[in-house]
């Protein structure tokens, strides 16, 4: 397996590091506590960051930590973007929205799920809907439930997925696994049976910060899906609309047009029959706005591995002990798969996610 960190980043230290960058930027702040707490007994809280007029009619915005672990790249590109960049120097009519750090438990945890086994990118959906139905992961759900992480059960486990696997080749699985259950709580890709936390936050994030505004620019930082080191700029959406258009004058080819839907494929390593996309909420709770809503997904290592460390970190909080050498050892690896510590790596991702900020944040005063 890869060698895993042996320092673990620290949550509270993280989000002390944001609050700072954004004062010192001239933002005014908003917290939006979390009900739980961290492993070390920290309090964990959303925080959005607002520089320049609330009441600005075009706003810039950067959601880092749908998937927890992932927030630890999320929130340096927050931090780089504030180091350089103040409310005193913002073009009229313009405002700066920074939402930190949208599932913090995750974050803490070193989860890509939040407190309730949830994949917050599975659960935005409209649950005033029937549930949507993902048969053919029933017979998959058991590989998942193995009560050993080396033993017997977990060898069984491996074996049946190498069946899978050799009959349907990996890229069906993941179509299948990845795109999202909701009826097992205890298994993976769970994407929820009613609105998370952080679901109900964002849409008040949404409703609070966002919902004035004729035109926004809006990203939702990722990593772990792609090429390494490549920062796929991406649209994500269950159809086409009208902002796609100027998104494509803007990025030109950079931009990656995913629309999803069921038995879509997709080279991009992201999935494209997943339901509840962070990406379709903004659009529906935003129906007035021009919103040009993108991802930025940063490659790490093959989608095999990864799902192999998704899948390790999902026994551990079944069976194990989190804390325990074993448990930190788990917990290394994930954070390692999601935030490589190759310096180059972030380098480059670094770099080139600035460089999308830039670009994006000069074509907004023309929407």
């Amino acid at each position: 397996m890869l060698q895993g960190y042996s320092q673990l980043p620290d949550f509270t230290v993280q989000r002390e590091r944001f609050l700072a960058a954004a004062r010192q930027a001239g933002a005014k702040l908003t917290q939006y506590p979390h009900p739980l707490k961290g492993p070390k007994g920290e309090a964990l809280a959303t925080d959005v960051a607002v520089l320049g007029n609330p009441q600005s009619s075009r706003l810039f915005v950067v959601v880092s930590g749908t998937h927890g672990v992932e927030g630890y790249y999320g929130s340096e590109c927050q931090i780089d973007w504030l180091a350089v960049n103040h409310a005193n120097t913002l073009p009229a009519d313009t405002a700066v929205v920074m939402i930190h750090l949208l599932n913090p438990w995750g974050t803490a945890h070193l989860r890509r799920v939040n407190e309730d086994n949830m994949d917050l990118n599975r659960n935005f959906i409209d649950f005033s809907k029937p549930l949507p139905v993902n048969a053919r992961y029933e017979d998959l759900h058991d590989i998942y439930l193995s009560k050993d992480l080396n033993g017997p059960e977990r060898a069984a486990a491996d074996d049946l997925m190498d069946k899978y696997s050799q009959e349907s080749g990996w890229s069906e699985i993941k179509k299948i696994v990845e795109a999202g259950q909701y009826t097992h709580a205890e298994g993976i890709f769970f994407g929820g049976q009613q609105p998370s936390w952080s679901n109900r936050t964002l849409l008040t994030i949404i409703q609070t910060h966002l919902a004035h505004a004729k035109a926004i620019v809006s990203f939702d930082l990722h990593t772990g899906a792609g090429a390494y080191g490549h920062p796929m700029l991406m649209a994500i959406a269950e159809k086409a609309y009208p902002s796609l258009q100027p998104a494509r004058e803007v990025f030109g080819p950079w931009l990656y047009v995913l629309i999803t839907g069921k038995n879509i494929g997709s080279n991009t390593g992201v999935t494209a029959t997943a339901t509840g996309y962070l990406s379709q909420f903004m659009l529906d709770n935003l129906p007035d706005t021009q919103l040009i809503q993108l991802v930025v997904e940063c490659g790490t290592y093959d989608g095999e591995t990864m799902h192999h460390l998704v899948r390790d970190d999902h026994w551990l909080h079944l069976y194990g002990d989190p804390q325990s050498p074993q448990g930190k050892k788990i917990k290394g690896e994930l954070f390692e798969g999601f935030y490589p510590q190759d310096k180059d790596w972030q380098q480059l991702v670094h770099l080139r996610t600035q460089q999308i900020f830039n670009r994006a944040f000069s074509a907004l005063a023309s929407l």
